[in-house]
């Protein structure tokens, strides 16, 4: 999982500018000289498979890197393509009007997080009254299937749906990279963030642990997140509806486990407005709590207020102006 984990990160930079194809991928890779040569020779194999077949998975194949010795296990890569300018979308012309589109739900930290702390009675006797140990490892495998996935279906549809500029959401946290974003655009432009999609019981996890996190302000990191992409409003929602009925991109292969078929959520989080090229997030965002794949509802609000079927907020929920 860790070697699929890493190849979609490395691929997201790719599918952030809206290409689909890569020509070469290098692996790199860091044994840990803590491992004894037993858990050497049954822990690195499974990493490079992991990564060859979410390479395979993304059209392209791995044909060299290196290999480090270090105290610390660490996989990447690097990917690059050749290709022709209509083939990728720079990432730099979002104007007033557009609406900001999110294809993962965020919390992946807090709940890798929650779940290293089941074997730590101190740390779980901080969040133990706001989730069980069955929530905590529904979301910890709903992250892990999230980050697994590839963002190849949203980098295709950002060519139909006439994307602007986006983004993937990673080390910085969904207000870091929106300010990154914000900062490269020609227009006069400033990005205002209404709704949070969050990984179930996520929230209050982050809430008990005050600012360990900082889920809610926007700052805490993922890892191989979704792409924020800048939209036009009258495309936004059929973006969205068109990501729940793909059946690609998925990250895990075929089969039940992969929740084939089932395709992808996005929401409508934001705004792009006229500004001094800065990101925001208002001061009570829309929570929306990200239910496990398979449940009843596959995303609600903190209460019990399901979003609509493509993911997308309605018009009113930006609070901003209406989106059609």
């Amino acid at each position: 999982m860790m070697g699929r984990i890493a190849c979609a990160n490395v691929l997201s930079d790719l599918y952030a500018m809206g290409v689909t194809e890569c020509d070469n991928m290098l692996m790199l890779l860091s044994v840990s000289q803590k491992m004894n040569d037993k858990e050497r020779d049954k822990v690195m194999p499974l990493m490079i498979q992991g990564f060859r077949d979410a390479a395979e998975e993304g059209g392209t194949s791995v044909t060299g890197g290196q290999t480090v010795i270090n105290p610390w296990i660490i996989i990447g890569g690097v990917a690059t393509v050749v290709c022709q300018p209509n083939d990728f979308i720079m990432p730099d012309s979002a104007v007033p009007g557009d609406v900001l589109v999110l294809t993962k739900p965020l919390g992946t930290q807090v709940a890798v997080n929650a779940h290293q702390w089941l074997d730590n009675p101190d740390k779980w006797n901080k969040i133990k009254l706001v989730v069980s140990k069955e929530e905590v490892e529904q979301a910890y495998q709903e992250a892990m299937l999230n980050m697994a996935t590839l963002n190849r279906t949203a980098a295709g549809l950002m060519h139909t749906f006439n994307a602007h500029a986006a983004t993937d959401i990673t080390g910085f946290g969904i207000l870091g990279h929106a300010r990154n974003l914000a900062q490269q655009q020609r227009s006069d432009v400033a990005f205002v963030i209404h709704n949070l999609p969050i990984l179930a019981k996520m929230t209050a996890v982050s809430k008990a642990c005050g600012s360990m996190f900082g889920l809610l302000q926007g700052t805490s990191s993922e890892t191989s997140g979704g792409l924020l992409i800048c939209l036009p409003r009258e495309q936004a929602a059929r973006f969205c509806a068109e990501m729940k009925s793909s059946r690609l991109g998925l990250g895990m292969g075929a089969g039940p486990e992969a929740g084939a078929g089932e395709g992808q959520q996005a929401w409508i989080i934001g705004i792009v407005e006229k500004g001094n090229r800065c990101a925001r997030i208002i001061d009570k965002p829309r929570i929306i709590e990200v239910l496990p794949r398979g449940s009843v509802s596959g995303a609600q609000e903190g209460s019990n207020n399901n979003a609509n079927s493509t993911g997308a907020p309605s018009p009113a929920d930006t609070q901003g102006p209406p989106l059609n």
